[in-house]
Parts: C-alpha cells; structure tokens; sequence
C-alpha cells in the first residue's frame, strides 16, 4: 500500500474511532456475562479488593482472594458466598515475593483452573517524601503496586492468550498520571503498572489475541483507610471516593471492556490532557489549586496490623 492510500486509510479508522468513542459516552456499551468466568483479585481481604469479590460473586463467577492477611480473607470469602458465588477460592500470598506468587499460581491452577479475568488490586502506600523514606520500604512499594503484576500475568497469561479469551485489570491510581508531592515511589508504581498495562495491550493486538482485554482503572483517592488523613481541598470537585462507588465503576468498565477508567473523569482528564501542551508552571499552579502538592501532609494511612 502505498503512502497516500495507508494515509487515506488511518485518517478515515481516525474519524470512525472517534465517533464511536463519542456515541459510547451516550450509549452505553453492551455488558458482557462473567458467569462462570474464574476472577483473581489480589489485595482481596479488605477495601476495593473485597467489595469487588461480593460484586463478581454476586454476576455468578468463580472468585479466587489473594492477600497476606488470612483473618481478611476469610471475612471476604464469607461474603463473596453470602452473595452468590457457587465457587470462592482464598490463598495467603505475598505479592511482594515472586517465588510466593509463581507457588500460589500453580495451587491455583490445579485446584480452581485457569483464570480468565485477573484484578491486580494489591497496592501499599509509604506517604513520605522521597529523602525521607527508608530504601526497604521503597522496594516494597515497587515489588507489590509494579513488580508483582510481571509475575501474575507470567503465572495466567499463557492461558488467556492459548484461549484468545480473558481480561487483565490493573487498579492503579490517578497518581500514576500526575506526580504528587510526599508519592514519589507510589507515583513511580502507578505509572510503571500503567505503562506495564499498556503495552501487554499492545503486545496481544500485535499477537492478534483480541479476545484478551485490558482495563487499567485511575481512580482518586478512596475511603478505605489506605490514604486515611489526606485531605482534599475542593471536596466538591474532587471528592474523597467511595469505595462501593468505585468498586461498582470497575466491575461495569470490565464488564463492557473499557480500556482506561478515571475517577472521577471530567477533572483528571482535563489535566491529563493539559500535560501535553501547558509549560510546567502553569501545571504546578493547576496542582496547587487543586490541592495536590500538599495533600499528603496531614497523611496516616492504616494502623500497622492492617
């Protein structure tokens, strides 16, 4: 094909993908049935990762809990049951550890099968500036948001690609757009985990293995106790998020198979966008305005045990 037809070609594609992008935000996409289907969710025994449990349970699928908390885990799979899961499967790991996560996926494999939808939800937070933080706890915080995600879709992948059938979710973060103050490593975690995301994407296009989908999930802040303490300044604008608010976005973006989900999306999407073009300065007065460079100031976290 020569050059003025390939071109013809991709601006015509352009135009298509771009109207049916714009009839989706008024036509909702079609749902797809997850009954059945075998859904992992690591970092499952509280927060985001449990009520997304009890929702997967509750479509009819099999339901796999991964965390390193057993006491959270068994509340979570009593739930999942409560709500209709004929299947619940829940195993102690250590995504920070690579050996544990290939041990655990190998148990998972012969005991429940091969899973079709994997939720990389696990995530910690340290919430001190870069100097400030101690290099363990910076290792930990790549391994577990960044690192884990090469060893779990190493474990399940092949599986989804010999089918041509599965989806791949990665809860990362609105940090994982925009750098914040006092999120340094977290920030570095969340775009590396996007970037990692994106291209596995492009890597199944090229394999033509449509049938194997990404969503990669940007939420804001979100009231599970992970950022308890950080403030927001314009609540009305950019709110501290629900987690069942959340957790109900993502189970129906997976469920359409949407690629990119932002919460909340006008405002980050304005300054995603504004990266592209603004001078810096003007991006650091966004983010002042918004609140973003001192916000984790007044940062708890969860206590210790949890």
């Amino acid at each position: 094909m020569n050059f003025f037809l390939e071109t013809l070609k991709v601006i015509v594609l352009l135009i298509y993908y771009i109207l049916e992008s714009l009839v989706f935000l008024v036509v909702p996409r079609r749902k797809k049935n997850v009954s059945g289907e075998i859904v992992l969710i690591t970092g499952a025994a509280s927060g985001v990762g449990r009520l997304l449990a009890i929702k997967f349970a509750s479509l009819g699928a099999t339901v796999v809990l991964w965390d390193i908390n057993q006491e959270g885990l068994n509340c979570a799979a009593k739930q999942a049951r409560e709500n209709g899961a004929g299947r619940v499967h829940s195993y102690v790991c250590d995504c920070s550890k690579r050996q544990d996560i290939y041990r655990v996926a190998d148990q998972v494999k012969k005991e429940v099968g091969d899973v079709s939808i994997l939720i990389n939800n696990a995530g910690i937070v340290i919430g001190k500036r870069f100097l400030d933080s101690p290099d363990a706890f910076l290792e930990k915080t790549m391994d577990v948001n960044t690192i884990a995600h090469f060893w779990t879709y190493k474990a399940f992948l092949p599986a989804m690609v010999a089918a041509n059938h599965g989806h791949l979710v990665s809860i990362a973060s609105c940090a994982g757009l925009c750098g914040v103050s006092g999120l340094s490593d977290y920030c570095a975690s969340k775009f590396a985990a996007i970037g990692f995301a994106e291209s596995i994407d492009m890597e199944m296009r090229v394999l033509r293995r449509t049938g194997v989908k990404t969503t990669i999930v940007c939420p804001y802040f979100i009231n599970t106790g992970m950022f308890d303490g950080v403030k927001t300044k314009w609540p009305h604008v950019l709110p501290v998020l629900d987690p069942e608010y959340v957790a109900q976005k993502i189970v129906s973006a997976v469920r359409q198979n949407q690629e990119m989900l932002i919460i909340p999306p006008r405002i980050f999407y304005i300054i995603y966008f504004s990266k592209s073009f603004l001078p810096m300065k003007a991006i650091v007065l966004l983010l002042d305005y918004f609140g973003c460079l001192d916000m984790m100031d007044t940062f708890k976290g969860r206590p210790k045990k949890e």
